[in-house]
């Protein structure tokens, strides 16, 4: 119904950056909050940093002042950009996204596949 696909992922040095991307895409798609999350091995599935429609943002402790979201509504994407990073930042990244379809008939929230990111010491 909705799909997000993602790219950025990638191995990078500490002290490095990356950006994450994250394109969604379904029939009349109306997006209310984008974001990311992401999981490490044997640990929860954390908020990373979200965005809504009226622009307003919310970190994780971890990602504040290191990394910045983005949306562009009009192309129904958010980027991530990842500033800083540090090792305890490896985990796969998911993109979420929640809204309508269906001329606001159906509401969904839906996850992306996933994107490795590491960060080597």
């Amino acid at each position: 119904q909705v799909q997000l696909v993602e790219s950025g992922g990638g191995l990078v040095q500490a002290g490095g950056s990356l950006r994450l991307s994250c394109a969604a895409s379904g029939r009349t798609l109306s997006i209310n909050a984008m974001g990311w999350y992401r999981q490490a091995p044997g640990k929860q599935r954390e908020l990373v940093a979200t965005t809504t429609n009226g622009g307003s943002t919310n970190y994780a402790e971890s990602a504040k002042g290191r990394f910045t979201i983005s949306r562009d509504s009009a192309k129904n994407t958010v980027s991530l950009q990842m500033n800083s990073l540090k090792p305890e930042d490896t985990a796969v990244y998911y993109c979420n996204a929640a809204g309508t379809v269906n001329w606001g008939t159906t509401s969904f929230n839906s996850w992306g596949q996933g994107t490795q990111v590491t960060v080597s010491s």
